[in-house]
């Protein structure tokens, strides 16, 4: 018998009943596409033509398309890199870390972050590939045996790394999202009126019956991949910190990185995950499934993580204060007044001063103000990654070797394409996915929100064969 908190607010409102759950989630798939959806999906389009003709101009006439010089080898590439990983680790958080600590508060929201996840990696590895220059030779990275010539890989290399990391992380999280659908694509197969729909839902949910026998290995896979994702939250982060940390660049060269790195990463991740919620809750009319309870469960996330991102900015200055080497105190110095001041600035701002705003309750409950600093967290997140590498490379131990970074229309092109790419991926999983986990929405509803449970001789739903034997619930 589950006990109820006579404090805490149910995390599903409206008094919904299993039927209500596969219907509210189902209807978004079954339906056609509305004008909201369609409208969004040609500006994300546009946006995705945009990022195509960019990458076009930078494999034809080459990295000389970028704003990169001789002394900012690193800039815009390296950040949108950096910042799209970030933002894909609040999904693997969300999925992994919340369900071994039995998080109840994450059904409505693992699903829309895993995707997010997922496509937020796809958006970064587009950089690394690009800055090569002849993407066509990426294969050189990997370790080939010796009857492709000599082996390229250099595994000293914290690039390298990035490359097992990246690809180990992307792996495990598709793994995760796709066993998370297999039971809520059995629920769209079974309710599907057309033979396409039937089949390709079919195929998609490989087979799934709903016995005891599923449930269990469901189950069983679930926590054996959510015990393998969770060292890669800290992992994937903490290797692309070392692309700086195990440098000797000023403003680099700092052991505080990997943590401070992996905190910024769940921080922005957070941050993305409620602006896309917030949207996805209000377009679908899923207010009963994301409540403010999971807004101010989010928020205190970004408290925290926001706090200890602040706490890094702070001791990064008393290390180059206390290493007494001066051209580390420099860095540091060029950062809060040289000619990129704006840019440390706005980080500051965004990410330790408005994030405090949610101290507040009613701050942290309202949907507007939480969207609009979800907003200024990932504005602030990038500007931090632009102020790590551009400040900390626009200056050399030489004078004559000072140069200035500016972006160029296809640097620019490029980000805002990734934007494009991400938010046309997003949306197309939204429309043709259930956006919301059906069957773990269910194990959490409470006899408090006024829901009738089902005896051992009442089926959950009618067309809902696939979840009659569920043991939590049978």
């Amino acid at each position: 018998m589950q006990h109820v908190s006579p404090i805490r607010e149910p995390l599903v409102t409206g008094g919904k009943t299993y039927h209500d759950i596969t219907h509210d989630i189902s209807r978004h798939v079954e339906s056609k596409p509305n004008m909201r959806w369609a409208a969004a999906l040609a500006v994300s389009l546009f946006f995705l033509g945009v990022f195509i003709y960019s990458v076009y101009r930078t494999l034809w006439y080459g990295i000389g398309e970028w704003g990169l010089n001789k002394t900012v080898g690193w800039a815009w590439d390296i950040t949108n890199f950096v910042w799209w990983v970030g933002i894909g680790h609040a999904g693997t958080l969300i999925s992994a870390i919340l369900l071994l600590f039995r998080q109840k508060w994450r059904s409505s929201i693992n699903r829309a972050a895993e995707a997010m996840t997922i496509f937020a990696v796809i958006c970064a590895a587009m950089f690394p590939v690009l800055h090569m220059g002849r993407p066509w030779l990426a294969y050189w990275v990997l370790p080939l045996p010796n009857t492709f010539g000599s082996l390229w890989a250099n595994f000293n290399s914290p690039l390298l790394w990035d490359v097992f990391a990246i690809s180990t992380y992307f792996s495990v999280s598709l793994v995760f999202w796709y066993i998370g659908l297999v039971p809520d694509f059995a629920t769209i197969r079974d309710r599907a009126k057309g033979p396409i729909a039937k089949t390709v839902y079919g195929m998609l949910s490989l087979g799934w019956v709903g016995s005891a026998k599923h449930w269990s290995r469901y189950e069983t896979v679930s926590l054996i991949l959510a015990g393998v994702s969770t060292p890669l939250v800290l992992s994937v982060h903490t290797i692309v910190s070392m692309d700086f940390a195990t440098s000797v660049i000023p403003g680099w060269h700092t052991t505080i990185f990997p943590p401070y790195f992996v905190a910024g990463a769940i921080f922005s991740g957070f941050a993305m995950v409620l602006t896309l919620m917030i949207i996805t809750r209000k377009t679908f009319k899923l207010e009963d499934y994301i409540t403010l309870e999971h807004v101010e469960s989010m928020n205190k996330v970004i408290i925290l993580t926001g706090s200890i991102v602040g706490v890094a900015y702070i001791t990064e200055f008393f290390i180059a204060w206390y290493s007494g080497v001066e051209y580390e105190q420099y860095a540091f110095i060029n950062r809060a007044t040289g000619p990129y001041w704006w840019a440390y600035w706005s980080m500051m701002t965004c990410n330790v001063i408005t994030p405090q705003l949610f101290w507040f309750r009613s701050i942290r409950r309202s949907l507007t103000a939480t969207f609009i600093i979800s907003i200024f967290v990932n504005i602030g997140m990038w500007f931090e990654r632009f102020v790590i590498i551009v400040t900390s490379l626009h200056r050399d131990y030489l004078p004559s070797s000072w140069a200035m970074f500016s972006p160029t229309i296809i640097d620019i092109g490029v980000y805002v394409g990734t934007m494009g790419l991400f938010f046309t991926l997003f949306l197309l999983f939204a429309k043709y996915f259930p956006v919301i986990n059906m069957f773990e929405v269910k194990t959490i509803l409470k006899s408090s929100s006024g829901v009738a449970h089902p005896t051992h001789h009442t089926s959950m739903h009618a067309n809902d064969p696939q979840h009659i034997n569920h043991p939590k619930h049978d």
